[in-house]
């Protein structure tokens, strides 16, 4: 029998995107309400006990919701929400963040699948301070542009809407409490709070998120050589790693820094430039903030939980 999977919430951003790159998989059977019982409140609670994983593309308190409606039903959750980011019983969705993460995904009966602004500096950060490069306690600051997909069916609309007069350069989060600040802290290793500065760029998806560093400032200053290595011999470690890095190059600019390079994709790429003169380095991500950062990281982390290759 084929594993059932129930997408709560299939009709927003993240839930289209799920359903669109499970569309045409003989290896599962998805499973919806009916279009008649989508108010019902009991056929949600039937279809997500019924279900082998829900994946929940919900509100904060929807999704707290959805996990007390599953109760002892013994269904496996993937949480797309923030609800969950950081609680202890949950396990995190990003299976290249340590050598064990991803059998940890595989066996966990809750999963929090991860933010998309987060990804990229964790992605970079952590392996650096699990290597002694970088100090827990770096004053990290994150910056970085986004697709306004990434603000959800209201940003989206809201753009579309506009056209040419929509902003090409949004910056956000002015009161320095973006929601994804105890996720990318906790799971990059930090010891105090990021200042990130995201940006929404004019187009509809795609990634770039930077962090520099003034290496100067640290008792053993690290080359750039140094942190590329430590990144690389990261993820070279990994099985079935869908991050890879950049080889290390003195460039004064590259095409390869397009956030929409990999739209469409679950892909990651890690670049690192450096100026060891200077002792300085910048640390770049680019992946796509529906893909590795939404919807295909929660498809990667369902075919881990199933034992399936996607």
């Amino acid at each position: 029998m084929k594993p059932k999977i129930f997408i709560d919430g299939e009709h927003g951003t993240t839930g289209l995107q799920i359903r669109a790159r499970l569309n045409g998989r003989g290896d599962i059977e998805v499973i919806s309400v009916p279009t008649g019982r989508r108010k019902d409140p009991a056929a949600r609670a039937e279809f997500l006990r019924e279900a082998d994983i829900a994946i929940l593309c919900l509100p904060d308190d929807a999704a707290r919701e959805s996990v007390d409606l599953i109760g002892d039903a013994g269904t496996r959750v993937i949480d797309a929400s923030t609800a969950h980011r950081v609680a202890e019983t949950w396990t995190y969705g990003f299976p290249e963040m340590d050598r064990g993460q991803a059998k940890a995904i595989s066996r966990a009966a809750r999963v929090a699948n991860p933010g998309c602004w987060p990804q990229g500096p964790i992605a970079t950060l952590r392996p650096l301070i699990a290597a002694g490069l970088i100090p827990s306690d770096y004053p990290v600051t994150v910056n970085g542009i986004s697709g306004y997909s990434g603000g959800g069916r209201a940003m989206v609309e809201d753009y579309e809407a506009k056209g040419d007069d929509s902003p090409e350069f949004l910056p956000y989060g002015l009161t320095l409490q973006h929601k994804h600040v105890p996720e990318l802290r906790l799971y990059s290793g930090l010891a105090r709070d990021p200042l990130m500065q995201p940006v929404v760029g004019d187009f509809a998806q795609g990634m770039l998120t930077a962090v520099p560093l003034q290496l100067g400032t640290l008792d053993r200053v690290p080359t750039g050589a140094e942190l590329h290595a430590a990144l690389a011999d990261h993820y070279a470690g990994l099985d079935d790693s869908v991050v890879e890095v950049a080889p290390y190059a003195a460039v004064e600019r590259t095409p390869d820094l397009d956030p929409e390079t990999y739209n469409g994709t679950n892909r990651m790429r890690l670049h690192v430039f450096a100026n060891d003169k200077r002792a300085q380095a910048l640390l770049v991500a680019v992946y796509d903030n529906l893909g590795k950062g939404a919807s295909g990281a929660a498809v990667q982390n369902m075919d881990l939980m199933l034992g399936l290759s996607g």
